[in-house]
């Protein structure tokens, strides 16, 4: 679940940025259509996002988003049986001009056959000192209800508030930085209802036995990200990027990201390579000592201890520019990428193997994201 929704945004912010301040957003359309291969799950869907200035001071946009899933992953297939399903997502969003203020508001909703979600945000951004520093304050309000697909009478809310600030430099007429700074608290049902830990059991054949997972229904965590962007004399950009998180669940990670892009004729070519480095859960373990053995247990990968490695090569070509225009559209533009993903988990075994407790050999995923969209400038 957390991994879907994690690459569902990902794809959603590739056509749904949020604008500078002091400048309305372009009007503008994008399709969309993404797919996720690895560790034996398939994720894939179209997305269409639309944008509209209305006058000189508002700006509309929507996108409509669906994915399909197909599972058979390593936490699936060694305690329940693979699944598809289907997730629709709506947004919708405004942006206020004034001055050198951009207020945005925004609305977004997703249904699934287990899971209902629906998020209000809201920020405002400030240009000051000549347009050279942008200062920006968000806040996001999630509405959760997490169901069970096998159990219609099964029903878990989950509240999320986020905050954020930040703050955009212009330093030279070649480099600008941005730092910024998000708090997120988690309230209610956070663990997955189909997944289960496991215990030692010397009455099994296997030596363990599965128990449900069970965790805190809080959880706060700070995150704080530094990005630089400096422009080379031949058009070309190089940024790097750092990000620290910190929870209370004793989630302690770091991210460095460096990206190279290189325009050339009426292309745009860009690599990334992207390291994250994270400690596990304090109620994390592979292999509990018995049942029930602590107050909170939880055997999700994503809470362990972990590295991961990412490289991103990505290509856009204009094939439509001002100059020339097609009726009502001024410029055009497709974009294809690919995200090499490899992670290694430090202290979670693949139970596939069927290897005796203790000579289990550690999990590793694979994965490999592939996008490819259209936008249309009008």
């Amino acid at each position: 679940m957390m991994l879907r929704r994690a690459l569902v945004l990902a794809a959603t912010l590739v056509t749904f940025s949020a604008a500078q301040a002091g400048v309305l957003p372009e009007d503008r359309a994008d399709i969309l259509y993404h797919l996720y291969d690895g560790g034996g799950v398939t994720i894939d869907g179209p997305s269409v996002l639309v944008r509209k200035q209305v006058g000189k001071s508002l700006s509309f946009v929507g996108n409509y988003y669906v994915d399909m899933v197909s599972s058979a992953s390593i936490d699936v297939i060694t305690t329940a049986s693979p699944y598809t399903e289907e997730r629709e997502q709506w947004s919708l969003g405004m942006d206020y001009l004034r001055g050198n203020t951009t207020m945005r508001v925004g609305y977004t909703e997703s249904v699934e056959s287990d899971y209902d979600a629906e998020t209000f945000n809201i920020s405002v951004s400030q240009d000051m000192f000549g347009a050279l520093t942008t200062l920006t304050l968000s806040y996001a309000l999630g509405d959760d209800l997490v169901g069970k697909s096998d159990d219609p009478t099964f029903e878990r809310t989950l509240d999320r508030q986020i905050y954020g600030v930040g703050l955009t430099q212009i330093l030279t007429k070649n480099l600008i930085s941005t730092l910024n700074f998000e708090t997120v608290t988690d309230e209610g049902y956070l663990n997955n209802p189909y997944r289960s830990v496991r215990y030692f059991d010397s009455g099994s054949a296997l030596g363990y036995s599965f128990e449900g997972e069970l965790y805190p229904n809080t959880r706060t965590s700070n995150a704080v990200g530094l990005r630089g962007r400096y422009f080379l004399p031949y058009r070309a950009a190089i940024e790097g990027e750092y990000r620290y998180f910190i929870d209370t669940w004793d989630v302690e990670g770091h991210t460095a990201s460096l990206t190279y892009v290189h325009p050339w004729k009426d292309f745009t070519f860009t690599g990334k390579f992207r390291y994250h480095d994270q400690t596990g859960a304090h109620f994390y373990s592979d292999l509990f000592s018995r049942a029930q053995a602590t107050n909170f247990r939880g055997r999700d990968k994503e809470l362990s201890p972990l590295t991961s490695y990412t490289f991103k090569l990505k290509a856009k070509y204009e094939f439509l520019n001002e100059a020339q225009g097609w009726g009502f559209l001024k410029k055009g533009s497709i974009t294809a990428s690919v995200d090499m993903l490899q992670v290694d988990y430090h202290d979670f075994s693949d139970l596939t193997a069927l290897a005796p407790i203790g000579d289990e050999p550690l999990y590793q995923l694979d994965a490999n994201i592939f996008q490819i969209f259209f936008s249309f400038w009008y």
